[in-house]
Protein backbone atom coordinates (compact mmCIF):
# COMPACT_ATOMS: atom_id res chain seq x y z
CA UNK A 1 0.00 0.00 0.00
CA UNK A 2 1.33 3.42 -0.91
CA UNK A 3 2.22 5.84 1.85
CA UNK A 4 0.35 9.12 1.49
CA UNK A 5 0.49 12.42 3.29
CA UNK A 6 -2.46 13.75 5.28
CA UNK A 7 -1.70 17.46 5.19
CA UNK A 8 -1.17 19.62 2.16
CA UNK A 9 2.39 20.25 1.01
CA UNK A 10 3.61 23.71 2.03
CA UNK A 11 3.31 26.15 -0.85
CA UNK A 12 5.38 28.93 -2.37
CA UNK A 13 5.00 32.72 -2.37
CA UNK A 14 7.22 35.14 -4.28
CA UNK A 15 7.10 38.85 -4.96
CA UNK A 16 8.79 39.87 -8.19
CA UNK A 17 9.22 43.30 -9.74
CA UNK A 18 8.53 43.34 -13.48
CA UNK A 19 8.22 46.42 -15.68
CA UNK A 20 7.92 48.70 -12.65
CA UNK A 21 5.18 46.74 -10.87
CA UNK A 22 5.32 44.23 -8.04
CA UNK A 23 3.67 40.91 -8.83
CA UNK A 24 2.94 38.17 -6.31
CA UNK A 25 3.01 34.50 -7.34
CA UNK A 26 1.41 32.00 -4.96
CA UNK A 27 1.27 28.23 -5.36
CA UNK A 28 -0.61 25.98 -2.96
CA UNK A 29 -1.63 22.36 -2.59
CA UNK A 30 -5.14 21.45 -1.45
CA UNK A 31 -4.15 18.02 -0.05
CA UNK A 32 -5.25 14.49 -0.83
CA UNK A 33 -8.92 15.15 -0.07
CA UNK A 34 -8.99 17.76 -2.85
CA UNK A 35 -5.97 16.79 -4.94
CA UNK A 36 -5.04 19.82 -6.96
CA UNK A 37 -2.34 22.44 -7.11
CA UNK A 38 -3.29 26.03 -7.85
CA UNK A 39 -1.02 28.93 -8.75
CA UNK A 40 -2.22 32.55 -8.82
CA UNK A 41 -0.47 35.60 -10.22
CA UNK A 42 -1.53 38.77 -8.39
CA UNK A 43 -0.93 42.41 -9.22
CA UNK A 44 -2.31 45.16 -7.00
CA UNK A 45 -4.43 42.64 -5.10
CA UNK A 46 -6.14 41.38 -8.28
CA UNK A 47 -5.68 37.88 -9.66
CA UNK A 48 -4.18 38.37 -13.10
CA UNK A 49 -3.77 34.68 -13.99
CA UNK A 50 -4.37 31.24 -12.45
CA UNK A 51 -3.42 27.68 -13.22
CA UNK A 52 -4.98 24.63 -11.55
CA UNK A 53 -3.61 21.11 -11.95
CA UNK A 54 -5.18 17.93 -10.59
CA UNK A 55 -3.05 15.09 -9.27
CA UNK A 56 -5.96 12.74 -8.56
CA UNK A 57 -4.50 10.25 -11.04
CA UNK A 58 -1.32 9.74 -8.97
CA UNK A 59 -2.76 9.50 -5.44
CA UNK A 60 -1.34 5.97 -5.07
CA UNK A 61 2.23 7.02 -5.86
CA UNK A 62 4.71 5.69 -3.31
CA UNK A 63 6.42 9.04 -2.77
CA UNK A 64 3.36 11.25 -3.30
CA UNK A 65 4.51 14.19 -1.15
CA UNK A 66 7.77 14.48 -3.11
CA UNK A 67 5.99 14.19 -6.46
CA UNK A 68 3.44 16.84 -5.47
CA UNK A 69 6.26 19.14 -4.32
CA UNK A 70 7.99 18.75 -7.70
CA UNK A 71 4.71 19.47 -9.53
CA UNK A 72 4.20 22.57 -7.40
CA UNK A 73 7.72 23.83 -8.04
CA UNK A 74 7.39 23.37 -11.79
CA UNK A 75 3.98 25.08 -11.93
CA UNK A 76 5.26 27.98 -9.78
CA UNK A 77 8.35 28.39 -11.99
CA UNK A 78 6.19 28.23 -15.13
CA UNK A 79 4.06 31.15 -13.88
CA UNK A 80 7.22 33.15 -13.08
CA UNK A 81 8.74 32.38 -16.50
CA UNK A 82 5.51 33.38 -18.25
CA UNK A 83 5.45 36.67 -16.33
CA UNK A 84 9.05 37.51 -17.19
CA UNK A 85 8.54 36.48 -20.84
CA UNK A 86 5.60 38.88 -21.22
CA UNK A 87 2.78 36.32 -21.52
CA UNK A 88 0.55 38.36 -19.18
CA UNK A 89 1.54 41.85 -20.37
CA UNK A 90 -1.65 42.33 -22.42
CA UNK A 91 -3.93 40.98 -19.68
CA UNK A 92 -3.06 43.82 -17.41
CA UNK A 93 -4.25 46.52 -19.80
CA UNK A 94 -7.83 45.44 -19.09
CA UNK A 95 -7.41 45.43 -15.30
CA UNK A 96 -6.81 48.46 -13.12
CA UNK A 97 -4.87 47.65 -9.96
CA UNK A 98 -4.52 49.73 -6.83
CA UNK A 99 -2.05 49.77 -3.99
CA UNK A 100 -3.45 49.13 -0.48
CA UNK A 101 -5.36 52.22 0.59
CA UNK A 102 -5.26 53.81 -2.88
CA UNK A 103 -8.67 54.91 -4.19
CA UNK A 104 -9.98 55.16 -7.73
CA UNK A 105 -10.32 58.64 -9.21
CA UNK A 106 -13.76 60.12 -9.87
CA UNK A 107 -13.31 59.48 -13.61
CA UNK A 108 -12.43 55.80 -12.98
CA UNK A 109 -15.46 55.43 -10.72
CA UNK A 110 -17.74 57.04 -13.32
CA UNK A 111 -16.47 54.59 -15.97
CA UNK A 112 -17.43 51.57 -13.87
CA UNK A 113 -20.59 49.71 -14.95
CA UNK A 114 -23.57 50.53 -12.75
CA UNK A 115 -24.90 47.66 -10.65
CA UNK A 116 -28.48 47.47 -9.41
CA UNK A 117 -28.85 48.69 -5.84
CA UNK A 118 -28.72 46.08 -3.11
CA UNK A 119 -31.60 45.71 -0.71
CA UNK A 120 -30.78 47.17 2.70
CA UNK A 121 -29.29 44.74 5.17
CA UNK A 122 -29.94 44.97 8.88
CA UNK A 123 -26.96 46.07 10.95
CA UNK A 124 -25.07 43.26 12.67
CA UNK A 125 -25.73 42.77 16.36
CA UNK A 126 -23.23 44.59 18.56
CA UNK A 127 -20.39 42.41 19.79
CA UNK A 128 -18.63 43.79 22.79
CA UNK A 129 -15.97 41.43 24.03
CA UNK A 130 -14.00 42.64 27.02
CA UNK A 131 -10.29 43.05 26.30
CA UNK A 132 -9.56 40.16 28.66
CA UNK A 133 -11.52 37.79 26.37
CA UNK A 134 -9.65 38.71 23.20
CA UNK A 135 -7.32 36.17 21.64
CA UNK A 136 -3.71 37.00 22.53
CA UNK A 137 -2.75 37.80 18.92
CA UNK A 138 -5.61 40.33 18.65
CA UNK A 139 -4.67 41.97 21.95
CA UNK A 140 -1.03 42.14 20.81
CA UNK A 141 -2.01 43.71 17.48
CA UNK A 142 -4.15 46.32 19.21
CA UNK A 143 -1.30 47.15 21.57
CA UNK A 144 1.10 47.72 18.67
CA UNK A 145 2.66 51.16 18.99
CA UNK A 146 4.00 51.42 15.43
CA UNK A 147 1.94 53.76 13.32
CA UNK A 148 1.35 53.26 9.60
CA UNK A 149 4.05 54.74 7.37
CA UNK A 150 3.51 56.69 4.17
CA UNK A 151 4.95 54.70 1.25
CA UNK A 152 6.39 56.03 -2.02
CA UNK A 153 2.95 56.61 -3.55
CA UNK A 154 1.58 58.43 -0.52
CA UNK A 155 -0.48 55.61 1.00
CA UNK A 156 -0.39 54.65 4.68
CA UNK A 157 0.88 51.13 5.18
CA UNK A 158 2.07 48.68 7.81
CA UNK A 159 3.16 46.14 5.19
CA UNK A 160 6.80 45.27 4.63
CA UNK A 161 7.44 46.83 1.25
CA UNK A 162 11.05 47.11 2.36
CA UNK A 163 11.23 43.31 2.17
CA UNK A 164 10.61 43.28 -1.58
CA UNK A 165 13.88 42.52 -3.30
CA UNK A 166 15.23 44.02 -6.51
CA UNK A 167 17.07 40.70 -7.09
CA UNK A 168 15.94 38.36 -9.82
CA UNK A 169 14.47 35.01 -8.83
CA UNK A 170 17.67 33.30 -10.01
CA UNK A 171 19.76 35.56 -7.75
CA UNK A 172 17.50 34.84 -4.76
CA UNK A 173 17.70 31.09 -5.36
CA UNK A 174 21.49 31.14 -5.81
CA UNK A 175 21.88 33.20 -2.63
CA UNK A 176 19.69 30.75 -0.72
CA UNK A 177 21.54 27.71 -2.06
CA UNK A 178 24.91 29.29 -1.23
CA UNK A 179 23.81 29.92 2.37
CA UNK A 180 22.53 26.34 2.85
CA UNK A 181 26.04 24.96 3.34
CA UNK A 182 27.07 27.63 5.86
CA UNK A 183 26.87 26.82 9.59
CA UNK A 184 24.27 28.88 11.44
Amino acid sequence: MAKTFEKAVTGFNHNIKHKGKVYHVQTEDSGVNNPHIITHLFVGGNILASKKTSYADILNAENLAEVVRELMEEQHKEMLRNLINGVYDNYESTVRSYQPGQLATDAEMAAQPKLPPRPPTPPPPPVAAPASHLPPEVAAARALKEKPRINEIGVETLFGEDLISEKSLDEVILSYLASEGEPS
